[in-house]
């Protein structure tokens, strides 16, 4: 039976389905975040850049005031922007009065990015050429250090990542005192990231999982092989996207690739798509080698699907070819 929510290495429980708000148009935040919680999510995932905490936390007051939870049964968590890298207490202080909030489950760093915090633009700086202006000598370490001291502040509970590699995550876990909760990213049939998902685990770093059906408009549910499963299953392809990081299962024979235990974050403004996102189904072993093997097939043939690819001017995959700068062999996310 698939789970209801997850222990994370600090003693917190985590939903196993979170309602996430990225990209939600402005006006209709604040509705959707307080019918989440009314139909029974429990985890409601923000972020500073997305420019829409202040509807958030007007969803979450709405919904605490109509009764239909209390502050202490909702998991909330939020992110520090590239722009406030250097400056992380100022980014959580920024985002606890938009939501309206003492403190945060989580706070997360989003990128292991860091942008100008006095260029022309508080969350998108822009350089004359209309780059984005990048700190290039940046390091996320040391956010991560700023991070870590927020722990004693009583401002947030936990605190993890978004978007990082394993060659990411190595650098920070060799020198943090304090290993991320979470990572989070974008995680798919299509992108299953299995080496930053197996050394997450290896680690004690729980997976959130966004995007799911593969950004705006849906594309993986198109799959033949999702399409495959929800036909075994009764179900719609977007309830089997979904399920399928939720799904503890286990078969001897691929344990890494079947077993993924993961916290999946779903989204949506209409109230029937908003109910129907929490109808996890158990996938058994065949729904998995399926979906499985549509992942091995675009692994092997190079042709991974990643929908999220923030104009950064750095090039993910490819370190070596980013204008001779130095980074970390690839982004998660």
């Amino acid at each position: 039976m698939a789970p209801s929510s997850f222990k994370l290495n600090t003693g917190q429980e985590i939903p196993a389905v979170g309602f996430g708000t990225w990209q939600a148009a402005p006006g209709e935040v604040a509705k959707a975040v307080e019918l989440a919680i009314k139909h029974g999510y429990k985890l409601i995932d923000a972020a500073y850049c997305y420019a829409n905490e202040e509807e958030v936390g007007q969803g979450l007051k709405a919904a605490f005031d109509a009764g239909y939870a209390k502050r202490e049964d909702i998991f909330v968590m939020t992110k520090v922007w590239n722009t406030y890298s250097s400056r992380v207490e100022l980014g959580l202080d920024k985002s606890l009065k938009a939501l309206g909030l003492d403190y945060v489950d989580l706070y997360l760093v989003h990128w292991p990015v860091g942008m100008n915090p006095n260029g022309n633009d508080d969350r998108f700086p822009k350089l004359p050429d209309g780059s984005r202006d990048i700190l290039w000598d940046h390091d996320h370490v040391a956010t991560w250090k700023q991070m870590e001291g927020l722990l004693k502040t009583g401002k947030t509970k936990g605190i993890g990542v978004c978007n990082y590699s394993k060659p990411y995550l190595e650098q920070l876990l060799a020198k943090a005192d304090v290993v991320p909760a979470i990572n989070q990213i974008e995680n798919h049939p299509a992108l299953p990231q299995q080496e930053v998902v197996d050394f997450c685990k290896e680690k004690g770093i729980h997976i959130v999982a966004y995007s799911p059906l593969g950004s705006t408009g849906g594309p993986l549910l198109q799959s033949e092989a999702v399409n495959k499963v929800a036909q075994r299953k009764g179900v719609s392809a977007s309830t089997i996207l979904l399920s399928y990081h939720d799904s503890t299962h286990a078969d001897d024979n691929r344990p890494k690739t079947v077993a993924r235990g993961a916290t999946v974050l779903a989204k949506s403004v209409t109230e029937s798509r908003i109910k129907a996102n929490l109808e996890i189904v158990d996938l058994d072993a065949e729904d998995l080698k399926i979906l499985n093997d549509y992942s091995d097939s675009l692994v092997k043939e190079g042709k991974v699907l990643r929908y999220v690819y923030p104009p950064f001017g750095i090039n993910f995959g490819f370190p070596d070819k980013n204008e001779g700068r130095s980074l970390p062999n690839g982004f998660a996310g």
